[in-house]
């Protein structure tokens, strides 16, 4: 996508900056494309020898924005300090309010790099009213309303009156603050932050130890090795206008040394294998260079990022029990206990890739590792006194082992638990000195109770999601019908751009398609994970009357 004559002004004004500061672009530059501003290859290499021909782009740490930084900011650093020693805020709120800060300051030495950043995002805290409500009935609309009701509080207690401050001393009006301001700053950092891992030398220089004495107390802020690597959330100016995708071009590395990028104390951004090493020598030019913002499903890249992905391999399905319920049911204190007891979870996500395990596999989504292991896990961990078969269907349970313990003590009834009481009762009398372990009291449960009460509870939780999503914004098939007949309309496109719609199209936002998009996939996953419910409860039941 061609960059009009004042984007083109603002990336070379970026860029340059970039450059005084010690970046470096290798073969590639920032362009429009589709998703915004992206890292694109500027013309063709020829081919060489030299070991660092993979290295695309270096940006030296000394331009990343991290709470280190802010807290050594002349204006900001001292009273950021003052909030964060007193645990009023956190590592990841120094950040939002230096970034609300700089862009409110007509002379900002970072405004080169702020005139690039969107200045409106996808993601539903920027929906209008009508986009919004197409969201009713998903995780994401309760999560969007509690969290824009928690941004406005910090915003009128914390941000505004120091914001106000503070652009005072600089010589700023204070007339132009806003919540819109410090919104703007709180999706730049969820939406471009990274999980640095920076060489403890640079976090804890000698001569700034208190720096490193703050960083130490920071939430984002985990030292692994003495000497070694501290994990530090922040911005990295260059490297944060990598777009995603499932098959990226490249990944980002951080160099202590110099010894890969030749620039000590640097992030670079690397050819991500031998395939795409070869491409990187003769690439195409105006070829846009992608990361993998990792495996996440759509509820989250609508919620951070602003955009999803059709038929996403990595989506997945968030099951709850409400907690607010539990005093409501019988024995709620007995049940309490045991939940502690258990370490029972009454949350959990299931991936689309669990499916593969169950009694109705799906042979589109992917199958992970990590997935097969949880499966087998749960295969260990029943009938310690014997009197229970292990049920013939537990290597397809698709539902973890946690969560199901946790429904299975919510659903245990009064004769369930006088069973599980003895048994629990009789090996306290064999070990008067031990207590019975976790493990012991899990299998106790399942012996008491068996499958069939938490399956149903998980059929009526699925069921009642489900009910609760079509009533809002109808079924899986009329979602399908709306993307068909789609129309996008772009953030930055008028309507009367579209005037000449395609025959059969309906214009419809971006913001409208993305939700439509990861709320057919809620249904879909709803449907398919009470499908393997629903089968489950069937044998178990079967098995309970055997």
């Amino acid at each position: 996508m061609a960059a009009t004559s004042e984007e083109g002004a603002k990336v070379q004004v970026f860029v340059d900056w970039l450059q005084v500061n010690g970046a470096e672009l290798r073969g590639c530059t920032i362009n429009s494309s589709p998703k915004g501003f992206g890292i694109i290859f500027a013309e063709a290499q020829g081919s060489s020898d030299d070991d660092d021909d993979d290295v695309l782009v270096v940006v030296p740490l000394e331009l990343a924005i991290t709470p280190m930084r802010v807290l050594q900011e002349p204006l900001l650093g001292p009273e950021c300090r003052s909030m964060f020693e007193l645990g009023h805020v956190d590592d990841r709120f120094l950040i939002i309010l230096f970034l609300t800060f700089e862009r409110l300051r007509p002379l900002s030495s970072w405004k080169p790099y702020l005139d690039m950043l969107p200045t409106r995002f996808g993601n539903p805290l920027w929906f209008s009213d009508d986009d919004f409500l197409e969201l009713k009935g998903t995780n994401l609309y309760d999560a969007t309303l509690l969290q824009k009701k928690k941004l406005l509080s910090l915003y009128h207690d914390k941000v505004e009156p120091l914001l106000k401050k503070l652009l005072l001393l600089d010589g700023v009006s204070e007339s132009n603050v806003s919540f819109e301001h410090f919104l703007w700053a709180n999706s730049v950092f969820w939406s471009r932050a990274l999980n640095l891992p920076l060489p403890h030398s640079f976090v804890f220089p000698q001569n700034q130890e208190d720096v490193g004495e703050i960083q130490d107390q920071a939430p984002g802020a985990t030292s692994v090795g003495s000497g070694d690597t501290v994990w530090v959330e922040g911005l990295v100016p260059g490297i944060d206008f990598c777009n995603h995708d499932l098959k990226p071009f490249a990944t980002w590395e951080v160099d202590g040394t110099g010894s890969v990028s030749k620039v000590p104390s640097s992030m670079y951004l690397l050819s991500g294998c031998p395939i795409l090493f070869l491409f990187a020598q003769n690439p195409i030019p105006n070829k846009e260079i992608t990361i993998s913002y990792g495996n996440k499903g759509n509820e989250e890249l609508l919620y951070l990022y602003g955009f999803v992905i059709e038929n996403n391999p990595d989506d997945y399905l968030m099951v709850h029990y409400p907690v607010e319920a539990i005093p409501s049911i019988p024995f709620s204190d007995s049940k309490g206990q045991l939940l502690e007891a258990q370490k029972a979870q009454l949350r959990c996500l299931l991936p689309k890739s669990l499916l593969d395990h169950g009694f109705f596999p799906q042979t589109t989504s992917k199958v992970r590792e990590s997935d097969e292991k949880g499966t087998a896990a749960r295969s260990c961990n029943f009938s310690w006194s014997g009197q229970r078969k292990t049920p013939s269907y537990v290597n397809k349970l698709v539902f973890p082992e946690d969560f199901m313990t946790g429904l299975r003590t919510i659903a245990m009834q009064e004769d369930e638990i006088y069973k599980f009481s003895a048994m629990l009762e009789e090996l306290v009398e064999s070990r008067p000195d031990e207590q019975p372990s976790e493990t012991e009291v899990r299998m106790a449960v399942w012996e008491a109770c068996g499958d069939s009460g938490a399956l149903q509870l998980l059929v009526d939780l699925l069921n009642t999601k489900m009910m609760k999503l079509e009533e809002n914004s109808g079924s899986e098939e009329q979602d399908a019908g709306l993307l068909e007949e789609a129309c996008v309309l772009e953030i930055h496109e008028q309507p009367r751009e579209l005037e000449e719609e395609e025959e059969g199209k309906r214009m419809m936002s971006r913001n409208k398609w993305s939700s439509v998009v990861y709320r057919r996939g809620q249904k879909q996953l709803t449907r398919l994970f009470l499908k393997e419910a629903e089968h489950a409860l069937h044998l178990s039941l079967s098995s309970d009357h055997c």
